[in-house]
């Protein structure tokens, strides 16, 4: 056995370095073949030989009507002249007629298959182009109103029914930004220049941490604790939108989104940096300038449902959660069942949607449609769009356990039609028994509030044991409250 496999290792490689002569003779497994007579065809012109011989070309046939649909198209499928038809060489015995035929019409067949899917991806290619077109003249149309009509009278047509069907079909990205800033406003009155005092706060708090402390610390506890999240920035930047290769370490915005996140954090030290701001800052970075980005994230985040989140308030995060789940029930009551019977609660889906806006969830491009929307219509719409993303994988969900369900929602699939997910959002109503978000959100606070003060009001209780000896007695003294 070793000499045997000794033997075909060397044959194997053992091999021999000159070219390949078209005259030398071939192998077979006993001895040598005769060289073959004449070089070798031609793929092209052995498909036109083949061609002519069998009468489909030439000037006396009428081209087909598939050949005139390759004209219009301008096409010609390239996958036949892999498909060569020949017949055995010489040292082999020839083919019987019937296999002859048999192997020509497969051949044929073969063939016509190669140029039916060619030509079908031509025209999916074609369609794909004209839709291309299409929409870019349409955003292109849109961005001339937004720029001539919407934007110098903003006071005034900002609530118009116009501009609010022009709003959900997506704001062309040439005046995203404006509209963006606009749309959330300056409330806490930030200015460039406060921005610019922030972030020389931050480069020099990130200076005195990377060289080694003398002195001990003067500032406030929490306030140092809160700006000590300084270092988690750089953590999080190298995981933010990793498929753009713009924010990482080396790239032409990582050090816009280091200053923006750094300034907020010195901006705010109550909240610092949480996990999640990043993609919101790096958004808003791609619609923006600097300083213009930072102060519609400072008020962006201001907001009463993202500081809840970032501030992990517990208790209005709750709110947030009870009041989703009403109108869950209220438009999917069968996945919210199937939700229920898993035991799957919003906030495995919700907390990641939320913090960073559907900005990681959902691709980009559609994320910032949703954005257009939410600055529209603020925190309703967040919820809005889960449920619209619900009732999207509704018939997919429902055949999910537990486990798939979460791994689900929380990696979104990458291609998510905007259209179709869009017209699944318009189909939600946000009322429930004639009561909007907001109402049913504040019946939510007060009942979460109440959950949140039993036990405190349990422990002042006296214990069951005394409440029912208390009873026993006055059952033996006749007590008219227990006749009641």
């Amino acid at each position: 056995k070793a000499v045997s496999v000794h033997c075909w290792a060397a044959c194997f490689l053992l091999k021999d370095s000159r070219p390949v002569d078209q005259r030398d003779p071939g192998w077979k497994l006993f001895g040598r073949v005769p060289p073959r007579e004449g070089t070798v065809k031609d793929p092209r012109r052995i498909q036109k030989e083949y061609e002519t011989k069998s009468g489909k070309a030439g000037p006396g046939n009428p081209t087909s009507p598939r050949q005139s649909v390759r004209k219009n198209l301008d096409f010609e499928p390239l996958s036949t002249t892999a498909l060569i038809l020949e017949d055995r060489p010489a040292n082999l015995p020839a083919k019987p007629a019937e296999e002859a035929q048999k192997h020509r019409q497969q051949y044929e067949e073969m063939v016509a298959q190669a140029k039916k899917r060619e030509l079908k991806d031509a025209q999916k290619r074609k369609k794909q182009l004209e839709d291309r077109c299409k929409l870019e003249e349409s955003i292109g149309s849109a961005a001339q109103t937004w720029n001539q009509e919407i934007l110098p009278n903003w006071s005034t047509v900002c609530t118009s029914r116009r501009v609010r069907d022009l709003w959900w079909q997506g704001i062309p990205p040439s005046v995203r930004g404006k509209v963006w800033s606009l749309a959330v406003g300056n409330e806490l009155n930030i200015t460039h220049e406060l921005f610019n005092i922030c972030l020389a706060r931050a480069k020099e708090k990130w200076r005195t941490t990377a060289a080694p402390a003398t002195e001990p610390e003067t500032e406030d506890a929490d306030s140092s604790d809160r700006e000590s999240s300084l270092e988690l920035i750089k953590l999080d930047i190298s995981r933010t939108f990793p498929q753009l290769c713009i924010f990482q370490k080396g790239g032409p915005y990582h050090d816009v989104l280091h200053s923006i996140l750094g300034a907020y954090t010195c901006y705010r030290p109550d909240v610092g940096y949480v996990q999640g701001m990043s993609f919101i800052a790096a958004v808003l970075i791609l619609n923006l300038d600097t300083a213009d980005a930072f102060i519609a994230f400072a008020n962006l985040l201001n907001k009463p449902c993202q500081m809840a989140f970032f501030r992990v308030d517990h208790s209005l995060m709750l709110t947030y959660f009870a009041a989703f789940e009403v109108f869950f029930e209220e438009n999917l009551p069968k996945l919210f069942a199937h939700f229920k019977k898993n035991n799957l609660t919003p906030d495995i889906y919700l907390i990641d949607w939320i913090f960073t806006l559907y900005s990681k969830s959902l691709p980009l491009d559609l994320a910032c449609r949703v954005w257009d929307v939410f600055c529209r219509d603020n925190e309703e719409f967040l919820f809005r769009t889960a449920l619209g993303l619900l009732r999207l994988y509704q018939d997919v969900l429902t055949c999910m356990d537990f486990i798939h369900m979460a791994q689900f929602l929380t990696r979104l699939p990458d291609l998510i039609p905007a259209e179709q997910l869009f017209q699944h959002i318009a189909s939600i109503h946000m009322t429930s028994r004639n009561r909007k978000w907001a109402q049913v959100g504040c019946q939510s606070f007060t009942f979460v509030s109440w959950l949140m003060a039993l036990p405190l009001f349990l422990t002042v209780l006296p214990p069951r044991a005394q409440v029912l000896q208390a009873l026993q007695k006055d059952q033996e003294r006749g007590s008219p409250v227990l006749k009641r």
